[in-house]
């Protein structure tokens, strides 16, 4: 019993060394035989897929490629370090182009050559969509707007977004910028009068999610969601659960890009994105159909100028956006819109607080603009401040884009070829996954000069002659490029003149330095937040600014 009969194969045909393996392998017990079996089968799996493919087979293989064994790649070096920056080594030792390894064999191309950027950008971006892994969890609370929708969907949603989006419009809401902005000045002057202080350690990040969550809020919807004044609002909670950095949460997280029934599993981490999804798809949803009823011509918010134009189109027999895919705009809005921002003024924040001799050298820029901020009796002036454009105000300006370029608050993209093509004059198969980091190439050499690690705002008055657009990735480029650049820019620039113009910053040496801890979750953002020592400008050093 338990003895598997196997045929032997006939004498004539095998050696007689191999006749009596082949018998005594038949006399197995068939566990054991089973055991064999797919011992056999997986290794020869594996040295197919990790071995033969990836060096002798793969179309990739003319691809520079870091060394290291394709079973397990470059796997554990990506998840122990800051996303993109073995990036930047790999880049600057093996070129522009790379292959690198996850684990069993998955081949990965890491891209930072100009031509290559322009290809995948701008030339042929859909042929590069977002892979389904990717969009797992991001799906589930930003809703399948325009950063997710591919293809011909993402066209026709671009399209009827532009509106909303363009300079006139912007210029339009920026009063709103302004007065989310004084107001967030305000409560930490209200919260230092009540501890009876001048200043105070101040954890920036968490009150600028606030602050850019409310200006989406009604700059993009005309909907106060109040958040800067009652944090626990049910919104702003679902935002906080959301991103959550605990160890089991992150994990979580990573094992849902590759094996997506785990988020059916009962852990705390799902429960807390099934709630946070229901109150901003409840939110979202009533947004919009608040929206539909009730429209008025002199309405300017972003959504209002989509549902008027959308029945425009709709009158005039035009493709037009479904409830749904409205819905999961404002979603898209909300998620991406808020959070992007809020972390990019935050480093800002944290570089001017280690950088106090630009720090000042902003802020005498703002005085000489804006005066009348540093007055508080005139400070208040809305409608004062709106007549006056930011963009004037050059030093300002690269800074903002310095600090986007040193810590960019979307570190990386990933892509996956639909079709074959070319990247850098390497053949490119189909469903390749293809990714270009951010966080790598603002910091190459060979596009920024020898000083790419410092964060130096002057450098973008005298860029290197290796310079192009494509070095600057923080908010992509072409066709799939953030269309809310532009509101982006304006709402960081109103945040750091309001803060700059009546507190001074400096970093607080009683917690860790961020930079030490940025984790990236969507964006690339610091695990404890941004802590920094704020302090109300002197009577002594807004008369000192004056002469």
């Amino acid at each position: 019993m338990g003895i598997i009969k196997v045929e032997v194969l006939p004498l004539l045909l095998v050696s007689g060394g191999a006749a009596v393996a082949a018998q005594k392998f038949a006399e197995l017990p068939a566990g054991r035989v089973f055991a064999y079996s797919f011992g056999v089968s997986m290794f020869i799996y594996l040295a197919y897929w990790c071995y033969i493919f990836p060096f002798y087979v793969s179309t990739l293989r003319k691809v520079p490629t870091v060394p290291g064994f394709p079973l397990w790649g470059q796997f554990f070096t990506i998840i122990s370090t800051e996303v993109g920056t073995p990036n930047r080594e790999w880049h600057q030792r093996y070129g522009p182009i790379v292959r690198y390894f996850f684990p069993f064999g998955a081949e990965r191309l890491s891209i930072a050559d100009d031509d290559a950027l322009n290809h995948m950008c701008i030339k042929n971006p859909y042929n590069y969509p977002k892979p389904d892994r990717a969009k797992q969890w991001m799906v589930r609370i930003l809703g399948e707007g325009v950063l997710l929708a591919e293809g011909n969907p993402h066209k026709v949603q671009r399209k009827a977004l532009s509106p909303g989006f363009s300079i006139q419009s912007i210029k339009a809401l920026t009063p709103i910028f302004w007065r989310k902005s004084l107001l967030l000045s305000k409560l930490w002057e209200r919260d230092m009068l009540v501890a009876k202080t001048r200043s105070m350690s101040i954890e920036v990040l968490e009150w600028l999610n606030r602050t850019t969550l409310d200006i989406i809020g009604e700059a993009g919807f005309g909907t106060d969601l109040d958040s800067l004044e009652h944090p626990e609002t049910p919104i702003r909670e679902a935002y906080r659960l959301v991103f959550a950095f605990d160890i089991s949460s992150r994990m979580l997280h990573g094992l849902a890009a590759f094996i997506p029934l785990t988020k059916y599993l009962p852990a705390k981490m799902n429960r807390d994105i099934l709630q946070s999804r229901q109150i901003i798809m409840s939110k979202a949803t009533d947004i919009v159909r608040q929206k539909h009823q009730k429209t008025h011509a002199k309405d300017k918010d972003i959504i209002a100028l989509i549902v008027k134009d959308n029945m425009r189109m709709e009158a005039a027999g035009e493709a037009t956006l479904s409830f749904d895919t409205m819905r999961d705009q404002v979603m898209t809005f909300l998620g991406a819109g808020h959070d992007t921002t809020a972390t990019g003024v935050a480093w800002t924040i944290h570089l001017l607080s280690t950088h106090p001799e630009i720090q000042e050298r902003v802020r005498a820029e703002i005085k000489q603009h804006f005066p009348f901020l540093f007055d508080p009796m005139t400070r208040n002036d809305v409608d004062r401040l709106s007549k006056l454009d930011a963009d004037n105000l050059h030093y300002l300006d690269n800074v903002c884009r310095e600090s986007l370029r040193y810590i960019p608050p979307i570190p990386m993209t990933v892509r996956q070829t639909i079709a074959d093509d070319r990247l850098g004059g390497y053949d490119v198969p189909a469903k390749t996954t293809v990714y270009i980091h951010a966080n790598a190439i603002h910091r190459l050499p060979s596009f920024w000069g020898d000083n790419a690690d410092v964060f130096d705002p002057d450098r973008w008055d005298n860029l290197p002659a290796d310079h192009t657009t494509n070095a600057f990735m923080t908010f992509l480029q072409g066709p799939r490029g953030c269309i809310g650049k532009k509101f982006a820019e304006t709402e960081m620039k109103c945040l750091v003149i309001c803060l700059l113009s009546m507190y001074r910053f400096e970093r607080d040496l009683n917690v860790d330095n961020p930079e030490m801890w940025k984790m990236w979750r969507l964006v690339l953002r610091p695990r404890d937040g941004v802590s920094c020592k704020v302090t109300m400008l002197a009577d002594s050093e807004k008369a000192a600014m004056d002469a």
